[in-house]
């Protein structure tokens, strides 16, 4: 689904990313973790076009995204509230999305009601424009957003940061049954190893740009991350 060849990106002479290859399946939960400054947004940000890679290419489903903008029907993103349309409010920016999308707004709303539960009656009908919203609910916009009109991979940055402990409940069985009941894609970055192994089936380890561990979750794989970042 998702394949990258000899991609780096520089800032003058600083490397912040070199990845040889690295290839995601379709409908795989993909998990990226590692330090501050380690590429993680980096990699996001190229398999977004938001920059340009210094080397090489990202293709999403046969498609090279920095010469072709046909991935991004069926692909969707929330990396930080620049994603958002601040001066809107929650049920405006649904529904722009929902445009987007090919979705009327009784679509939409009908949508949205499988979300109450983590908008915890903080979100819609009160009449708030997203840039007055908490950061906790900034990102339960950002992210439920990015799941309108069933996108076919999904990439989310630090996904449970800012929110509480309930919703992050909620939003990681969310996410688990994405690739289950949809065969969607979906690529998650966190520093909080135990949601990340909780919910990806596999995770890239990223030191200095590069990878240094490509993990299939299993029992032992929260302990094996611990270990190799207590060091």
């Amino acid at each position: 689904m998702i394949t990258a060849t000899e991609l780096s990106k520089k800032y003058g002479e600083n490397i912040v990313l070199n990845i040889a290859s690295l290839e995601i399946p379709k409908g795989q939960s993909f998990g990226l973790v590692g330090n501050n400054g380690a590429g993680k947004t980096t990699y996001f940000n190229l398999l977004l076009d938001l920059i340009k890679p210094s080397t090489g290419s990202v293709i999403n489903n046969e498609i090279e995204v920095s010469k072709s903008e046909d991935w991004k029907p069926f692909t969707a993103a929330f990396i930080d509230e620049s994603f958002l349309i601040g001066y809107l409010t929650p049920e405006e920016y649904f529904y722009f999305v929902g445009e987007l999308r090919g979705m009327n707004k009784v679509d939409v709303d009908t949508f949205l009601t499988q979300f109450q539960e983590i908008f915890n009656d903080e979100i819609l009908g009160k009449k708030k424009y997203l840039r007055d919203l908490s950061k906790g609910n900034q990102k339960k916009v950002g992210i439920v957003a990015a799941l309108i009109g069933n996108p076919e991979v999904i990439i989310l940055d630090e996904p449970f940061a800012n929110l509480d402990p309930t919703t992050q409940i909620r939003l990681k069985k969310l996410l688990r049954n994405l690739t289950k009941d949809s065969n969607a894609t979906v690529l998650i970055s966190s520093h909080d190893l135990g949601h990340v192994t909780e919910v990806c089936e596999r995770i890239v380890v990223l030191d200095k740009g590069e990878i240094v561990k490509d993990i299939k979750t299993s029992e032992e794989t929260l302990k094996e991350l611990e270990t190799y970042f207590s060091v």
